[in-house]
């Protein structure tokens, strides 16, 4: 459905974001979104297709933000290895939550906390599975390369990034103060950061 930048839409819009945000994808009801914002269910209808789509249309920009900064991010990892056989650091997850999640961290909240019943309820999971295929193919990449790289299993790659990455998105799922979600993030860099530094030989 095109985006619709009208009063009325932009209304519902508000409406719908703090229904789900207090309710949740599945106990969110259309008709209490309707009250919310004065119109009727009719009226609504004209803006979306259903509940699905009402609900994509506020999640959606949240997620193609996150997958542009990923794919352009991933960029900068694999030129150096395949033009100048060189391996370089960056610690992506840490600079994506300072600067892509924690920034927005009403809209994430929704997508990841908010989402039980959608399409985006495993959300979180797939971009795990996500990062731990593109890590591997990343090592793989390495040593094609002539670069040493750590020889990790597919299973040790799972529970490095599925602690990672929850541990990240925990300040998200309790919709942490950006003050408060800073610290935590600075801890959790403290934390992890060594780790993989040591993992990767840098």
């Amino acid at each position: 459905m095109p985006r619709d930048k009208s009063a009325s839409h932009i209304k519902i819009m508000a409406a719908a974001k703090e229904e789900f945000l207090e309710m949740g994808y599945e106990k969110a009801s259309m008709r209490s979104i309707a009250e919310r914002c004065g119109m009727t269910a009719a009226g609504i209808y004209r803006h979306c297709k259903d509940k699905e789509d009402l609900f994509y249309q506020l999640v959606s920009p949240a997620e193609i933000r996150l997958m542009t900064w990923a794919k352009e991010h991933m960029h900068r990892y694999d030129v150096p290895v395949k033009k100048y056989h060189k391996m370089v650091w960056q610690d992506s997850f840490i600079d994506m939550m300072r600067e892509v999640i924690y920034p927005n961290m009403e809209d994430y909240h929704l997508l990841i906390a908010g989402s039980q019943g959608s399409k985006y309820e495993s959300f979180l999971h797939d971009m795990t599975e996500m990062a731990q295929d593109k890590f591997l193919l990343y090592l793989s990449e390495l040593r094609k390369n002539g670069i040493k790289a750590p020889d990790i299993s597919p299973k040790q790659m799972h529970l490095l990034m599925t602690a990672y990455i929850t541990a990240l998105f925990e300040p998200v799922v309790h919709n942490y103060p950006r003050k408060e979600a800073d610290e935590a993030l600075t801890t959790l860099e403290k934390f992890f950061l060594p780790g993989w530094k040591k993992m990767m030989g840098v």
